[in-house]
């Protein structure tokens, strides 16, 4: 997959902002592009966890078809362990299609990652930087 330097700047300027709370937000683009990223307030109190706002998930949505684009994916962060999902990610993933990019600010520069569902299991996929 694809990233533009556009949405992976935002998903980094988001993590940074948001620390030492988790970030998330929505991934929008079409096919195997991720075109921009769409903020999305966290409304977990944990600074663990992140569950997206309602509104923010379906703001992203109507935002991406007005663009003619799609929702391809979700992001958060992981102040401070590595880009790997968590088994807390695991339990609440659910859309195989989706695309989950995790950014990790425990290293410098930030570690930005990919996965896909794959039969109850994460699987890491390549993410270029357009």
């Amino acid at each position: 997959m694809e990233i533009s330097r556009a949405a992976f700047d935002a998903i980094v300027a988001h993590a940074r902002e948001a620390a030492p709370r988790e970030c998330c937000g929505l991934l929008i683009g079409l096919g195997a592009q991720i075109e921009s990223a769409h903020r999305a307030r966290n409304v977990d109190p944990s600074s663990t966890r992140f569950l997206i706002d309602p509104h923010d998930h379906f703001a992203a949505i109507r935002a991406a078809r007005a663009g003619g684009r799609e929702v391809v994916g979700v992001y958060h962060s992981h102040p401070s362990i590595s880009a790997r999902p968590s088994a807390t990610d695991l339990t609440e993933a659910s859309d195989a299609e989706c695309a989950y990019v995790i950014v990790s600010l425990a290293v410098d520069p930030p570690e930005v990652r990919l996965f896909r569902l794959e039969a109850g299991a994460f699987v890491e996929e390549p993410l270029s930087r357009l």
